[in-house]
């Protein structure tokens, strides 16, 4: 094992931040396709089938764009509470509850200009999102109570909570389903199917709409706060060293509450995707599963929103290409595409190691003999 310790000053960027999540992904898809072959289908014309749902046609491309927004929201969440080392495991109950901050103010301030109703409704999400996290953050930082248990807890918590509001407090009376009315169409967002009638092209529904460049807009504000404020050096320094924060006269307590409400505000802008720019209402679980996958976003995009990006990008592909291979194929189902997430997760995450010291230790010795050449 001695040859497999590496220097890691003197390991490329590139190695660790680009060849090793490839590697990953690679042996994530290679079991995938034993998977789809054990189960009687093609692993060659899965992907072919992937590809096409997702690249073939524009509305397929523009659901990919639709599934790669909420993945944005969700992994830069978990990534900028990950720089101070919380495990913001409450992605999920965050963005349901930034989703009834989105409505509330919508419905209640419609009368306000357009532009105007869509800026509160933004705040109206992050602030919702972030309150939810604010109590786990607090627990966390005033009486160490682990970040973890909270969160997931208050998924629950949250879960509860909105179901017992859109049944007995904002549901529409006239529907026995619980949702809330529809928001007024004026203030909806501007779908990407209204753009394509403006520019003469013709599909069918499409839930992209004008959020997807409020998700661009969060990489950007994410990538400057971590990198370029005061906060994000003192939320960075808590993460790599407490103790030497608190030398260094940095308030761990004060971090953790920044960190969790950025983090959490940042879910919560999930809402303004599902609310005012897709189904108009709040529906039951609308977040469907977005906060817990953001979490590999994350850990596969480096907790770096230029590796979230893609990352983002990847899972919208598997969720809509997913889609069009368990249409296709009679023997792959649903869930067959939430294992192949889950090999994702477990190859990005917990086996993140598994193969890094072979790699790192190849790229260190070919550099060495090319130096010394």
């Amino acid at each position: 094992m001695s040859n497999l310790v590496v220097d890691k000053s003197k390991v490329p960027w590139w190695v660790s931040n680009v060849i090793v999540p490839l590697v990953n992904l690679t042996l994530a898809l290679l079991v995938s396709g034993l998977f789809i072959f054990i189960a009687g289908e093609n692993p060659i014309e899965a992907v072919k089938l992937i590809i096409y749902g997702s690249f073939g046609y524009i509305q397929g491309f523009a659901y990919t764009l639709y599934y790669t927004t909420n993945f944005i929201f969700t992994g830069l969440a978990f990534a900028v509470a990950f720089h101070c080392r919380l495990f913001n495991i409450g992605g999920e109950g965050q963005a349901y509850i930034g989703g009834l901050g989105v409505f509330l103010v919508a419905i209640n301030l419609s009368f306000l200009p357009i532009p105007i109703v869509w800026l509160l409704s933004i705040c109206g999400a992050f602030l919702f999102g972030a309150a939810w996290a604010y109590i786990p953050a607090y627990l966390q930082s005033k009486r160490g109570s682990h970040v973890v248990i909270t969160t997931i807890m208050f998924n629950f918590i949250a879960s509860s909570l909105m179901i017992f509001l859109l049944v007995d407090v904002i549901r529409d009376t006239n529907q026995m389903a619980p949702h809330t009315v529809k928001l007024p169409e004026e203030i909806w967002l501007p779908s990407f199917e209204a753009f394509s009638g403006i520019l003469g092209i013709k599909i069918r529904y499409s839930p992209l709409n004008l959020t997807f460049l409020l998700a661009i807009a969060s990489l950007f504000f994410v990538w400057f706060l971590v990198w370029k404020t005061k906060w994000g050096y003192e939320m960075r320094a808590v993460g790599h060293n407490t103790q030497a924060a608190i030398y260094a006269g940095i308030s761990p307590h004060k971090n953790i509450i920044i960190a969790m409400c950025i983090s959490g505000g940042l879910a919560g802008l999930l809402g303004v995707n599902e609310i005012l720019g897709v189904s108009h209402k709040i529906q039951a679980g609308f977040p469907a599963g977005y906060g817990f996958t953001g979490i590999a976003v994350a850990l596969m995009g480096r907790n770096h929103p230029i590796g979230i990006l893609p990352a983002a990008f990847l899972f919208g592909i598997l969720y809509q290409g997913g889609s069009e291979v368990t249409f296709e194929m009679p023997n792959i189902t649903r869930y067959m595409f939430v294992a192949v997430q889950g090999l994702i997760i477990l190859f990005s995450g917990a086996l993140e190691n598994l193969f890094r010291p072979q790699i790192e230790s190849f790229f260190v010795r070919r550099l060495n003999r090319e130096v010394n050449a």
